[in-house]
């Protein structure tokens, strides 16, 4: 029998790997894999292996006794997969692990399944991702059923102990194997896994004990958040069958690009034009921040490209005390479409300056004259 491949390898994480980055490694896997959105029978088989490791990584007993044991499937020799006997995997890792005085998940009564995560994007202004906003979401989700409170029993009727498992949610045998005497454990075929059955279900949900309904929530979003930050929202997604918990909500974060200001971090950058005498001459001009306008001085012999940092206008701090800074990027603009007045100033300036200059063809004739005026 061929050794089957490490959980860690599968997933792509080191044994060091923390349950958020499993998890993370896993969600990305099934997405990739899952039939749903890939057909191909190789990706399949490749999604229930994936599935296998993170069942066992997840949960801390299993993922402690997987590293100190590696996988049972691997100590199984001769006679055949234990598969084709109908053990599954959970299966057979219980019964393994029970041998050696573990209890594994086997011996823990089923109880309610929780609600599934739930994923929503959420787009935001710049403003309102640098001081943060009160957001109204629309989502649709399953909720917990109004006509059952969530039990799934009609009105006047409750869920019953399943007479299969007596309301443990799983069902134990005893197995002869070459490891000896070995106690496998299964949910239960005939509640699910719930421990209860449902002898008359509601007629809204039909026994589910949850309908799907569009709830709007209000999101807080704490200032200086950046595109792509997810939120986490607990017990905001969908709702477990049967009263099970609900899941959770996340909210990932879009912030649309600004006209104006390009962020940088927690700093904003902005670009301000100025004309030729402003920047020879001096001058005082007003620009924008996320706030209110402020005044710039410019001071005489500036130059494009000049960059100015004006301390504190930026971005604030996330989860922090103090803000970005707002950096202006100065843009000297040449005069163009000038008059004849205009045109003669200028003239008298290069003279003035000595400063060689060659007009265009049509402005030839106007500069000659200029020219014999001043000599």
């Amino acid at each position: 029998m061929a050794v089957a491949e490490d959980f860690y390898a599968l997933l792509g994480v080191g044994r060091t790997a923390s349950a958020d980055e499993i998890k993370k490694a896993y969600r990305r896997l099934a997405r990739e894999l899952h039939p749903d959105t890939n057909p191909d029978p190789a990706a399949e088989e490749r999604f229930k292996e994936v599935s296998m490791a993170y069942e066992v990584l997840s949960d801390p007993q299993r993922r402690q006794q997987y590293d100190m044991y590696g996988d049972p499937r691997d100590r199984m020799q001769g006679g055949g997969s234990p598969f084709d006997a109908g053990m599954g995997f959970g299966d057979i890792f219980d019964a393994f692990f029970s041998q050696m005085g573990g209890q594994g998940p086997g011996a823990r009564r089923r109880g309610p399944v929780a609600g599934s995560d739930v994923e929503v994007v959420m787009d935001l202004e710049l403003v309102e991702a640098a001081f943060g906003a009160q957001r109204d979401l629309s989502v649709r989700l399953p909720v917990a059923c109004s006509e059952c409170n969530g039990s799934g029993a009609q009105n006047g009727t409750s869920p019953e102990t399943c007479p299969d498992c007596g309301g443990a949610g799983e069902v134990r045998r005893v197995r002869q194997s070459l490891l000896g005497q070995m106690v496998t454990s299964a949910p239960c075929g005939r509640c699910g896994g719930f421990g209860t059955v449902i002898a008359t279900p509601c007629t809204k949900c039909r026994g589910d004990g949850r309908v799907t309904e569009e709830r709007t929530l209000t999101v807080d979003i704490p200032e200086g958040v950046e595109h792509g930050t997810t939120l986490r929202l607990t017990d905001h997604g969908a709702a477990g069958p049967r009263g099970g918990p609900r899941g959770s909500l996340y909210v990932h974060l879009r912030v649309r690009e600004d006209a104006r200001f390009e962020r940088v971090g927690d700093d904003l950058h902005v670009t301000i034009h100025v004309a030729m005498t402003q920047a020879a001459l001096g001058a005082t001009i007003e620009i924008e921040t996320l706030e209110e306008p402020t005044s710039l001085r410019v001071q005489p012999g500036s130059q494009s490209g000049l960059v100015t940092k004006i301390k504190g206008q930026g971005v604030p701090h996330l989860h922090g005390r103090g803000r970005g800074d707002l950096y202006v990027h100065l843009q000297v603009d040449t005069p163009t479409q000038l008059n004849e007045e205009q045109m003669t100033l200028l003239g008298q300036l290069a003279d003035l300056r000595g400063e060689a200059i060659e007009p265009a063809e049509e402005h030839h004739g106007l500069f000659s004259k200029i020219r014999s005026a001043l000599s």
